[in-house]
Parts: structure tokens; C-alpha cells; sequence
């Protein structure tokens, strides 16, 4: 087995009350509702069921803390989701869910549904008469779910007069809301969250209702330092959104105190900032910062478990930009913005533990190597053999060692091992005899019929979740979303295994 000795762990220390964050969070939603006269339009931004990036910067928040937090809150809030009606006609894709927006839509309601919450309706913004949205809006209703249209209003948002009158969010469809919490969610950006949640002020108003609007966004932290490493991995983490961190400079102006937002909301804020003054005739806001509810700087226990933990994601995002130029074979700004990130932090890639112990084993080698920090610090490797991939040996060792299993034993016979590699090759057409990660399992499954080792490995598989994992070259993509699915953070250097101009 290839493997180095045991470092302490690093960021995987807690640094994160979670449940002080729901009490906070929800508290602080529940004073805002209240603020407002009982009604509250909740534009909710970053993603409510798997913060993943949330729970590896802040070491003990789990990734559905803010589902928890409004479940907290569940007699008081009902669900309306927005959708852009051209998103819908263009079949808009989401990458990491493999759907389409309107099928998110879908997912989410289900999803909404199975934890208790009111999914109230479906608002489809900028509806134009498009045949899909129409059809989208059919199938929905069949199913029970309301679905309203909101139009595209022309010079938005920058004709603030034309905008709050009734040609502009006059002509939208009033959404009919029974709870004190109306959560504005989205399948993705540019859905028109906001402007849904001030259309529904401008018809209350209309109305005699007493109602009013917040922002709920995880990042960035406004009570944190502009470069301090959580606020800077939220920027590596939208390098490609073109999102900054600012101190919001009309918080400055109004109060004296610095407060961390990002561009977008800055730049919008003075065009928001006359909307609401149109509408209630004075704004409530005097800053960004002030539209905000986010409490997660306060449930901080630990900065310094933190301030790693971004680091490292910083890193992670860093070899994951990498990796894509390369694939794509652009020269996009966004690795520029990351590497100037990463000097901010005061890091460089070889500061992710992985990366030079797999680096180690390839220079000795002269071949691809993988590196897999276990959740105990520990580190094994693994090389190219003529069996089996680098990060297939990687991943046995790593078997190995949370079992305790010894080096010697193999856990998959060789007679199992050889009519897989005949298969791939004579069969199937691979020029790649050695197994992939998954080839590796299903074999590892196949033994653990007769053998307790390896059934004994296979059942431990879970003890790998959290785990670092580092590759010398680009990994194949059914290894890359293996360990995806193992729940391990993977990255890789920006290189191919081979000089093929085509890489499938």
C-alpha cells in the first residue's frame, strides 16, 4: 500500500453552531415580519437544500440548515416559486442536476412538499406569450399547483417611474398568499426573485396591506472582514458570475460601520431604494446591508477552523477552474481572479495536504498517482498499475486502512480482476485495460459474496465520506463523480494522462 503517515486533521475541527444559527436566523426573520406590520416577502437566494459550499467553509453548518430554519417557522411561511417563462421556452439547463429549470420547479415542490412546507404557487416572470411557458402553466395547474404570469417591463429596472405604476408592475398578476412568510425561491439566477417580491408590494399597497420585503443570502458575510478567507472563497466560489465583495458604502454613509455586500446588490440598491419610496413613500432601507437577514457571522464558534476551511475551498475551486480551461481550452479571467484570490488568502496549491503527496508518488513513479486524505488526517496514495488506475488503488488502500485491513490480503482476486479487463478491451473497445473507480466497486461487490474482507470493505465505504482526494492528471468523469457520490472533495491537476487531442 502507498501511503504517508498521519497529519492532524485540518479543517474538519467544528467552527459552527448550527443550531444557534437556526435560533438566530429564525428569530431575526420573525422580528423583520413583524417590523413590517405581519407580512413578509422573502427574496431567498444560494440553495436551500444542499449548501454544500456553506458547509465546507463553515465546518459544522449542515447543508440543510436552511431548510431546518424555515421548517422552524412552517405555520408562518408558504413557498412561491419563480421561474423566467424564458428560461422555460429555452429548455435552460441545470448543470449540477442533470433538469431543466421547469423541471426543478418540479423537484422543489415535491421536495418542499415532503418536509412539511406550503408551496402556495408558481409565479412565471417575464412571460411574454411564450407556446412552452403556456404549456408548463397548463401541466402545472392540472397537478393542483397555481401558476401566475408576471410580464416583462420595459427600461427595467432603470425607468423607476414606469416600472411602480400600473403599466409596469400594475399589469402583473396579483399572487394570492395566506401566511405572514412569503419565501421567494428560484430553480437559478436570473429568475426575477426581487422583482416578484416588489410587485406583490406595489399590489398590497394598491390593497391597503400592510406588507414589506428582505433579502435572505449566505454570503457574503456582512458581519466579517471584506478578505477575511470565508468572504474570499464566496467570490472563487462565482468567479464566473462576476460577483465582488464590497463594504457596502451606503451602510458607511448611514451608520459609520463597515459591512461586507457584493456588487450586484450595491448597484442596485439606489434603484430599489426609489421603488420602495415610490411605493410606501419613504424606503425602510438605508443600506443594502440593512435588506439583508443573514445571522451566520454570529454562529461562528471557532474563525480560526473556519478561516481554514475557506482556505482549502479556495483551493478546491482553484484546481476545479484549472481543470475546465483546460477540458474547454479557453483562457477565461476566472482562474486569473482565483489565483489573485488565493494570494489574498496567503495560499498557494501545495497548502492542499493532498497535492504534494500525490505529486511525491507520481515523480517517483513517472506515472499518474492519487492522493486520499482520510477524515482522520490521514494520508494513503496510490499508483498506476498495469491493474488497476491511480485513483482505484487509492481508493483500496483507503479501504484498507479504515478497515484495517493489511497490505498484503487482496481484496479483489485476480481471477475476477482479468475477465473485466477482457471485457473492456476485446469487447467494449476501451484502450484502457486498468479499472476505473466503479469497475473497482462492482468487482469488490462481486467478492464480497465469498470473501469478508472484501465484504467487510464494502461496508465501510461511508467511513471515506469527507475525505480529500487529489489526482496528478484530470480524472475520467466516472471516477470524478464517484467519489462525488462517496461524498469526497476531489480535485485534480490540470493535465491530461495522455497527448490525445480528443478527450471523451
Amino acid at each position: 500500500m502507498e501511503h504517508k503517515e498521519s497529519l492532524p486533521a485540518c479543517g474538519l475541527k467544528q467552527g459552527f453552531d448550527n443550531d444557534r444559527y437556526i435560533e438566530l436566523q429564525s428569530s431575526r426573520i420573525r422580528k423583520r415580519i413583524n417590523d413590517f406590520g405581519g407580512k413578509l416577502y422573502m427574496e431567498f437566494g444560494g440553495k436551500l437544500f444542499d449548501d454544500y459550499h456553506a458547509s465546507r467553509v463553515l465546518p459544522g453548518f449542515h447543508p440543510d440548515s436552511k431548510l431546518k430554519m424555515l421548517c422552524a417557522l412552517r405555520s408562518d411561511a408558504e413557498i412561491v416559486i419563480a421561474i423566467n417563462a424564458a428560461d422555460i421556452e429555452n429548455s435552460k439547463y441545470r448543470e449540477d442536476l442533470g433538469i431543466t429549470y421547469d423541471k426543478e420547479v418540479m423537484r422543489l415542490i415535491d421536495s418542499f412538499r415532503e418536509v412539511g412546507l406550503y408551496v402556495g404557487s408558481v409565479v412565471m416572470t417575464r412571460y411574454n406569450g411564450q407556446r412552452a411557458a403556456d404549456a408548463f402553466k397548463n401541466a402545472m395547474e392540472s397537478m393542483g399547483v397555481k401558476v401566475y404570469r408576471h410580464y416583462p417591463i420595459e427600461n427595467y429596472p432603470k425607468d423607476v417611474g414606469h416600472i411602480v405604476s400600473e403599466n409596469g408592475f400594475g399589469r402583473n398578476e396579483y399572487i394570492e398568499t395566506t401566511r405572514s412568510l412569503v419565501v421567494v425561491t428560484a430553480p437559478g439566477p436570473g429568475s426575477g426573485k426581487m422583482a416578484t417580491c416588489l410587485s406583490q408590494l406595489y399590489h398590497d399597497n394598491k390593497r391597503g396591506i400592510k406588507s414589506g420585503y428582505a433579502k435572505f443570502e449566505t454570503f457574503p458575510i456582512w458581519s466579517l472582514p471584506l478578505k477575511h478567507p470565508v468572504n474570499l472563497a464566496y467570490e472563487a466560489a462565482t468567479a464566473d458570475l462576476d460577483d465582488v465583495n464590497m463594504i457596502d458604502p451606503y451602510h458607511l454613509a448611514a451608520y459609520g460601520e463597515t459591512a461586507v455586500n457584493y456588487n450586484r446588490d450595491v448597484e442596485i440598491f439606489r434603484v430599489l431604494e426609489a421603488m420602495m419610496t415610490r411605493i410606501f413613500g419613504e424606503c425602510p432601507y438605508k443600506s443594502p446591508t440593512d435588506m439583508g437577514v443573514n445571522m451566520a457571522g454570529f454562529a461562528i464558534t471557532d474563525d480560526a477552523a473556519c478561516c481554514e476551511a475557506a482556505k482549502q475551498e479556495i483551493l478546491r475551486r482553484y484546481f476545479k477552474t484549472a481543470c475546465a480551461r483546460t477540458r474547454d481550452n479557453n483562457d477565461s479571467n476566472d482562474l486569473r481572479k482565483i489565483e489573485l484570490l488565493m494570494q489574498e488568502a496567503g495560499i498557494s496549491d501545495t497548502d492542499r495536504s493532498v497535492v504534494p503527496a500525490a505529486r511525491a508518488v507520481a515523480e517517483r513513479t513517472g506515472k499518474p498517482a492519487t492522493a486520499i486524505r482520510l477524515p482522520d488526517g490521514h494520508i494513503v496514495t496510490g499508483k498506476t498499475t498495469d491493474l488497476l488506475g491511480a485513483s482505484s488503488a487509492a481508493l483500496l488502500n483507503a479501504l484498507k486502512y479504515v478497515t484495517g485491513i493489511p497490505d498484503e490480503i487482496d481484496l479483489i482476486s485476480p481471477e475476477v480482476i482479468q475477465p473485466i479487463m477482457h471485457l473492456k478491451v476485446e469487447h467494449l473497445g476501451s484502450r484502457n485495460p486498468r479499472m476505473h473507480t466503479d469497475e473497482l466497486l462492482l468487482a469488490l461487490s462481486i467478492c464480497a459474496v465469498t470473501d469478508p474482507n472484501a465484504s467487510l470493505a464494502m461496508e465501510s465505504l461511508s467511513e471515506l465520506r469527507g475525505s480529500e482526494v487529489h489526482s496528478t492528471v484530470i480524472l475520467a468523469h466516472c471516477d470524478e463523480k464517484l467519489f462525488g457520490k462517496l461524498g469526497t472533495y476531489v480535485t485534480a491537476d490540470p493535465v491530461f494522462e495522455d497527448k490525445n487531442l480528443y478527450h471523451g
